[in-house]
């Protein structure tokens, strides 16, 4: 009987993933932080372009609905009342702004008609903080 020669299998290399080195994940790393970063960027962008876009005309209460203070200081706008909180006593804002009120709050919401301002100006519980909230929003107001 003739000897068989053996028959040569084509074997299959099996090639395993290499494990991730520290570089290799530190470049993924860098990548996924860079994409998302210029995704923040892009939507702060946007929102921040949009609200320059929104430029109001700055309320004046009529005769009736003017704000009075306890000290008889007379406001007309959200400009009067960012610079009467520059000069206000304590007292006289204390009289104005409690637990249960706010009524320079209050008045910018429904007679000036500035419902963000408002909201901030709840918020603060001093004469300086609220002129800051003040002159925050009139940055988005045509003089």
């Amino acid at each position: 009987m003739p000897k068989k020669t053996p028959t040569k299998k084509a074997v299959k290399k099996v090639v395993k993933p290499k494990k991730a080195t520290s570089k290799t994940a530190a470049k993924t790393t860098k990548k996924t932080v860079k994409a998302t970063k210029s995704t923040t960027k892009k939507t702060a962008t946007k929102k921040a372009s949009a609200k320059k876009k929104q430029v109001r005309a700055l309320v004046c209460a009529p005769g009736g609905q003017c704000f009075w203070t306890t000290d008889g200081t007379v406001l007309e706008d959200l400009n009067q009342l960012q610079i009467a909180f520059g000069s206000m006593e304590d007292e006289v804002f204390l009289h104005h702004v409690t637990k249960e009120k706010n009524d320079f709050a209050d008045w910018v919401e429904f007679v000036l008609e500035d419902s963000g301002c408002a909201s901030d100006l709840r918020k603060s519980k001093k004469p300086a903080t609220s002129r800051t909230v003040v002159v925050k929003h009139l940055r988005f107001y045509s003089f």
